[in-house]
């Protein structure tokens, strides 16, 4: 082996043929002044598209008796709208003298079947969203005693009973309990962690309150000078206060 053949035989690189997208800009018209309208106006419905496209100029479908292309200018054209010319594709004689003059490749016209270019395909369009419900439903209202052993939940919303509550009833709410009545029972308010919920009542006579979790049953509440009174009670961090009406 000779010293200065070189040892390393890998080659440095391959040819390869790859199917690329890219954009063919077909010339119908040779009008400078339209067609940067014309493309502004396009850039503007899909900027992202024209963001260094690669282009192809199509200038073999120009009507004969259009006249020389100013190639150089159609390039800056296309370049201010972000389109990159790579090549042009041409037949007349003058077309391909302007982009030999500018060292751009030149292709053959093309037979094969080409389709516009629909910049809105692909693009998602969003039904109109439903609008969520509200969280906080209309006030559940109850007229009627509340017997020993009913439950009754006011779920997403305040409870407002017009009447008595027996001992062995119980209500909760995700919002505030109002009772125009005896209050015994049990009446837990925001059940679902609603730290600002209140209990409202005529007449305390419970066997337990409760809000957002924190409670007192009717050991600690008879011990308050309020048992029997009209009272709200509200929570104060981890603490049920208790005051008059």
């Amino acid at each position: 082996m000779s010293q200065t053949e070189p040892l390393d035989q890998d080659p440095v690189f391959q040819l390869k043929g790859s199917m690329l997208a890219i954009t063919v800009l077909e010339l119908a018209r040779n009008d400078l002044e339209s067609l940067d309208r014309q493309l502004a106006a396009k850039v503007a419905q899909a900027p992202n598209f024209f963001s260094n496209a690669p282009l192809v100029l199509a200038l073999d479908k120009l009507p004969a008796n259009e006249g020389s292309v100013d190639l150089p200018g159609l390039m800056r054209v296309c370049r201010q709208h972000g389109l990159r010319t790579l090549a042009i594709r041409a037949n007349r004689i003058e077309d391909i003298a302007a982009a030999i003059a500018v060292d751009l490749p030149v292709l053959p016209p093309s037979g094969a079947r080409e389709r516009p270019l629909d910049l809105n395909e692909g693009v998602v369009v969003k039904k109109p969203e439903k609008p969520p419900e509200p969280t906080i439903k209309p006030t559940k209202i109850i007229t009627s005693p509340v017997r020993g052993g009913q439950q009754i939940y006011a779920q997403g919303s305040d409870l407002v009973v017009i009447s008595s509550v027996s001992p062995g009833a119980e209500l909760l709410a995700d919002g505030n309990i109002h009772v125009y009545g005896p209050m015994r029972g049990r009446v837990l308010a925001g059940v679902k962690g609603d730290t600002k919920a209140r209990i409202f009542c005529q007449q305390m006579s419970a066997e337990l309150v409760s809000i957002a979790g924190h409670y007192k049953v009717s050991e600690d509440l008879r011990r308050d000078p309020l048992w029997g009174s009209g009272v709200q009670v509200s929570l104060s961090g981890d603490v049920l206060n208790i005051i008059r009406l």
